[in-house]
């Protein structure tokens, strides 16, 4: 290469150099722009369950401080339905400009297995923007019942096939999934029993109507603790800071086993990203506050921060991990 070749390829270079910041320049402008003036209104927080469920009350309690440390009101609104289906289906539809967000969770996962059709596309129209915490479940027995560890009851499960059954707040509900995969991975025949109230699930265990249930950590640990119902295993592959004794069920004696519930907040796919960034950032911030996560752990919230990146790719690993559980257990929508 000669010399006047040699500096012909850098002034190019230098060009191109020139020409590309002129293009990209006012695009950060405008992404940096939107970053400081963003929220200049109220945001609309979709909360797809009823008012005093958990969600709910984890969805106030970050409004509250997101509302504070970002100047415009963060409102909660309680869109119930479908196994969240409505209430998620609002998120979807909203405005791609970050003024609408919701709550989602496992039924978010759920839904499109159990729906025969969808009004949107779970995997591409959903934008997470970052993890909340997950819920694990814990398992409890009859206190009667004569078993005192996971081992003891699956083997008093296979001496009587059929003869013992698990309650649940419904089909296709986390701890109906949690009894199948129960069931499957032990290799036993429990009967499941729906219930309408999910209220109703813990009182009939104490009353030893039904055998056991898989039931939220919260509900259960004034029972446990008073010894009403044994604590057999908790459903998450660490142990439960509010239940510390109680092993998994993966080390009680089902290696791997793992299925709780989970929330994470998210938008309509296709919010600006910096938009996306800021609501991580206020999550995250909210998140870490000491009141928050001695509220969320009385609740039985393990909380799980996240980048917008990590809470996606936990989501779409959600979603193909439902869909062989939702079928195996038969449970249909509308």
């Amino acid at each position: 290469m000669n010399t006047t070749t040699h500096a012909l390829s850098r002034r190019q270079c230098i060009a191109l150099l020139v020409q590309t910041a002129m293009v990209a320049s006012p695009v950060m402008m405008a992404t940096t722009a939107l970053a400081q003036s963003w929220p200049s209104k109220p945001i609309r927080l979709i909360v797809p369950s009823g008012v005093g469920s958990v969600g709910d009350a984890v969805a106030r309690m970050l409004s509250n401080h997101m509302s504070n440390s970002m100047g415009q009101a963060v409102v909660v609104e309680n869109v119930t339905g479908a196994g969240g289906l409505t209430g998620t289906t609002q998120v979807v539809r909203g405005q791609k400009d970050g003024y609408t967000v919701g709550v989602i969770s496992n039924n978010t996962a759920i839904n499109p297995v159990i729906y025969k059709t969808m009004p949107f596309d779970t995997a591409t129209e959903i934008g997470p923007i970052g993890r909340i915490g997950e819920t694990p479940l814990v398992l409890v027995s009859n206190a009667a019942l004569p078993a005192a560890d996971l081992r003891e009851l699956i083997a008093l499960a296979k001496s009587k096939p059929g003869g013992m059954n698990y309650g649940s707040g419904g089909n296709g509900s986390v701890p109906h999934l949690a009894g199948v995969m129960l069931v499957t991975e032990a290799g036993v025949n429990i009967v499941h029993v729906p219930y309408k109230e999910t209220g109703r699930v813990l009182a009939d265990v104490v009353g030893g109507q039904i055998q056991m249930a898989f039931v939220g950590i919260g509900s259960a640990v004034s029972l446990i603790q008073a010894g009403t119902v044994r604590a057999i295993g908790v459903t998450a592959l660490r142990r439960s800071s509010s239940l510390p004794q109680v092993p998994t069920m993966s080390e009680a004696g089902l290696p791997g086993f793992h299925i709780s519930g989970w929330m994470a907040l998210a938008g309509p796919a296709g919010v600006p990203k910096a938009v996306v960034d800021r609501l991580n950032h206020e999550l995250n911030a909210a998140l870490s506050l000491p009141e928050v996560r001695e509220r969320l752990q009385k609740l039985g919230v393990e909380i799980q921060t996240s980048s917008p990146g990590e809470a996606n790719e936990f989501f779409l690993k959600e979603l193909d991990k439902y869909g062989p559980l939702v079928r195996r257990s038969g449970a249909v929508g509308g």
